[in-house]
C-alpha cells in the first residue's frame, strides 16, 4: 500500500485541474436571500470551471446553487450558478463547499479575476 502525503496529494489535485485556481475572498449571498452579504457565506477561491465557498449551510452533492457575489467595484452583484460536487464539514455550523458552474462566462469571470488580481495586488 502506497502513503499519499498531504503535500502530494494537493500537488495530484493541482495537476488534475483544468484552470488555474485564484484566491479570493468576497462576500457572497444566496439569490433571493434576505440575509445580507456575507452573513451566510463567503468565496474563497474560484476558477474558471467553479468555486470554494465558506458557509454556515449545510449543502449535499449536486444541490443547485444560486449566488450573488458582491465585489469592490461598485457595480452590480455577480450572479454565479451551479451544482455542488463536495462539501466537507470544517467546524460546527461551517461548510466547505466545492461549486462547479453550469455554464463557463468568461466575460463574468474576467471581472473576477481582474478584481481579485487587484485586491491582491497582482497585475491581471
Amino acid at each position: 500500500m502506497d502513503v499519499v502525503s498531504e503535500d502530494q496529494e494537493q500537488s495530484g489535485k493541482q495537476n488534475r485541474r483544468m484552470f488555474e485556481r485564484f484566491s479570493a475572498k468576497f462576500p457572497v449571498r444566496f439569490k433571493d436571500s434576505s440575509v445580507d452579504y456575507g452573513g451566510d457565506v463567503f468565496l474563497r477561491d474560484f476558477s474558471a470551471s467553479g468555486v470554494r465557498l465558506h458557509t454556515k449551510e449545510r449543502f449535499f452533492i449536486d444541490d443547485r446553487l444560486s449566488l450573488e457575489v458582491e465585489l469592490p467595484d461598485g457595480k452590480d452583484p455577480l450572479a454565479l450558478n451551479g451544482r455542488v460536487c463536495w462539501s466537507k464539514p470544517q467546524a460546527v455550523s461551517l461548510w466547505d463547499v466545492g461549486m462547479e458552474f453550469h455554464q463557463v462566462k468568461l466575460f463574468q469571470l474576467n471581472r473576477l479575476v481582474k478584481i481579485a488580481s487587484e485586491v491582491a495586488g497582482i497585475a491581471a
